[in-house]
């Protein structure tokens, strides 16, 4: 049913949302360990009933708070799909009472059991109500703080995604004018010559905005980029005719390769419209593209003059720093850009590390 699949679309959000990590994974059991047996070690000097440091009653506090540990994480980790449909207040209060209600418990036991430490004078002037009232007290302190941190860091990580959504929602919206006005013209110049064609220009132009008008920042594979790519292509063929010539180059790219929407389309663009357009005998627009050891390389050249004057590059400029932009968003400081001439030809490379969709898709 729609309704349940939105309502199940909501759950998984609000999960992943949900400020409490999964304690259940090996980096937060080891920083939870690290941070109990600092606490351990803190407690044991801080004694003042001890007259030196005593080895056994580290042994076994530290025995009885990484038990401890580990049972309010297993715990925490088994009811966190319902602790994440909460209100966040209500949640880490929640996970308050449950670690001091298994503190108290353990504590109880341990007494029971006769599992303890020997009791120095200091905790014998409180009496046993007051060392249950002390565990109980480290375990509210200690778990407040704890999820205080982790409830910071979601926002953190919360406020780091809205900005980056963003920037690519304003990088994108920069490529749309740039993107229509061009393919227009394009359409407009076919219109007269070949009614078929135009309509079926106007019907890839419709692909060609389904996919510039969607979510900013999108991942799609290598094959849809390329069909895209191509639909662009088609419709400046209409215009240049033999003018026009493409060599690809790009047998050895995976089709479920992630590629951001829109990347190779205006390198495309660029080619055509300063490298090609301009010459009356048109040109070869080269794609080469090649993935080895985890990283993408893809390059779009274009021939180009020596002799031939200056044309202004605002767009080139503009676009190329968008996808740039997009690159580092997305992929982080290995992404990169560049520009080169030699032998005659402009070249266009990118560069990005990825894993293919069908592998890693959840960490893109």
């Amino acid at each position: 049913m729609p309704t349940d699949g939105r309502k199940a679309a909501r759950r998984q959000r609000a999960q992943q949302e949900f400020f409490l990590p999964v304690l259940c994974e090996a980096q937060a059991l080891l920083v939870l360990v690290m941070l109990a047996e600092l606490l351990v070690l803190v407690l044991v000097l801080a004694d003042p009933g001890a007259p030196g440091f005593d080895w056994s009653r580290l042994a076994l506090t530290s025995l009885f708070v990484q038990w401890l540990v580990l049972l309010s994480a297993a715990l925490l980790c088994g009811l966190r799909p319902w602790l994440a449909r909460l209100h966040p207040g209500a949640a880490g209060g929640a996970c308050c009472a449950m670690v001091v209600a298994l503190t108290l418990l353990a504590t109880g036991l341990t007494d029971y059991l006769h599992l303890v430490p020997a009791t120095p004078a200091s905790d014998l002037s409180f009496g046993i109500f007051n060392r249950y009232l002390r565990h109980g007290l480290i375990a509210l302190i200690m778990s407040a703080l704890l999820l205080r941190y982790f409830y910071l860091q979601s926002q953190w990580r919360i406020q780091q995604r809205a900005e980056l959504q963003a920037r690519l929602e304003a990088l994108q919206a920069r490529i749309k004018p740039h993107f229509l006005f061009n393919t227009l013209n394009s359409i407009a110049s076919l219109v007269p010559v070949d009614a078929v064609r135009a309509e079926q220009a106007v019907l890839d132009l419709s692909d060609l905005f389904r996919a510039s008008l969607g979510k900013a920042g999108n991942l799609v594979s290598w094959r849809e980029e390329l069909a895209l790519s191509k639909r662009y292509l088609r419709i400046e063929q209409y215009r240049l005719g033999e003018r026009l010539q493409l060599d690809w180059r790009v047998d050895t790219i995976p089709d479920d390769l992630p590629i951001p929407q829109l990347t190779l389309q205006p390198l495309l663009e660029n080619a055509l419209i300063h490298g090609v357009a301009p010459r009356i005998e048109g040109g070869v627009i080269r794609v080469e593209a090649d993935y080895k050891g985890g990283e993408f390389i893809l390059c779009v050249s274009n021939p180009y003059d020596e002799a031939a004057p200056p044309r202004a590059s605002g767009g080139t400029h503009q676009a190329l720093t968008n996808i740039g932009a997009r690159l580092a968003a997305l992929f982080g400081p290995r992404a990169s850009l560049s520009v080169d001439r030699r032998d005659g030809r402009h070249f266009t490379c990118l560069r990005y590390p990825c894993a293919r969709l069908t592998q890693e898709s959840s960490a893109i």
